[in-house]
């Protein structure tokens, strides 16, 4: 996908293990291109095309999407440059796994298309029937079964860190959970009825200095409410590194407060 300067969005999967290639572009033209940013925990990558001249893509949002709403994917599938394949949407909301090194994450909102997809579709868009890049091809999980990033917001904000400086920068608390509901006493107090159970704590991480423990039910971070794992990594932006905050969670039936710092995750963080 083309930006007028030049800049182009694909999967960080695509250009893993390099740093420099050619592309062939829409119109014929071949140019070099080189890598400016990849991110394998969100599979997002952004390269600078040479030349000038390039015809932009409009980017459309997904969250506005609806099962059922026709879209287009294109891409090179098996070779065969150019390709575009038609369908609908055919669910949202699917998580995918990525991990950079030891780094773990879930991609989170994937679209699941019945757009033909094959090897050669990873990095190509999937357009909406007005022609918006809705998302970024990224996995085919089956016959009839292709998967998307999405572009959103929150993607456009990962993109924005990629052209800029290359990378994205995200919080780390240092603890691996799951979804769990709350105890009915609680909820009624709180008004939340789920929350993130921790399963395990990273020795000398942030949530270990400050006493979290397997068993606690996460429940706030910064006095943003948690109720999936998917709330607790969108809440791990880079403004909370270095930045004390107050987690509320649960303990053996009790409300507990306690205050700690978020570090840069890296690789070799589990979470």
């Amino acid at each position: 996908m083309l930006t007028p300067d030049g800049f182009l969005l694909t999967n960080a999967h695509v250009v893993e293990g390099g740093d420099a290639g050619r592309a062939t572009l829409p119109d014929g033209r071949t140019e070099g291109f080189r890598v400016v940013g990849a991110d394998p925990l969100s599979d997002l990558a952004v390269l600078r095309a040479d030349g000038d001249g390039y015809a932009p893509a409009t980017l459309g949002d997904a969250e506005r999407l609806r099962v059922g709403q026709l879209v287009v994917a294109i891409g090179n599938p098996n070779g065969f440059a150019g390709s575009v394949t038609a369908g609908v949407v055919s669910a949202l909301g699917r998580s995918l796994p990525a991990r950079a090194g030891a780094a773990r994450r879930t991609i989170d909102n994937v679209i699941q298309t019945d757009a033909a997809l094959n090897p050669g579709n990873s990095g190509g868009a999937l357009a909406d029937a007005r022609g918006r890049v809705v998302g970024i091809n990224t996995a085919v999980a089956g016959v009839g079964l292709g998967l998307a990033v999405p572009i959103h917001a929150a993607t456009r904000t990962l993109v924005g860190q990629l052209m800029s400086t290359g990378r994205v920068r995200r919080a780390f608390l240092g603890i691996a959970g799951g979804p769990c509901p709350v105890p009915p006493a609680v909820a009624r107090r709180v008004g939340q009825s789920s929350g993130v159970e921790v399963i395990e704590v990273t020795p000398e991480s942030p949530a270990a200095r400050a006493g979290v423990r397997a068993g606690d039910l996460v429940l706030a971070v910064g006095g943003e409410a948690v109720t999936s794992v998917g709330d607790l990594q969108r809440l791990m932006a880079a403004d909370l590194i270095d930045r004390p905050a107050a987690v509320r969670l649960v303990r053996v039936g009790r409300l507990l407060e306690v205050e700690l710092t978020p570090e840069e995750l890296v690789s070799g963080a589990p979470a």
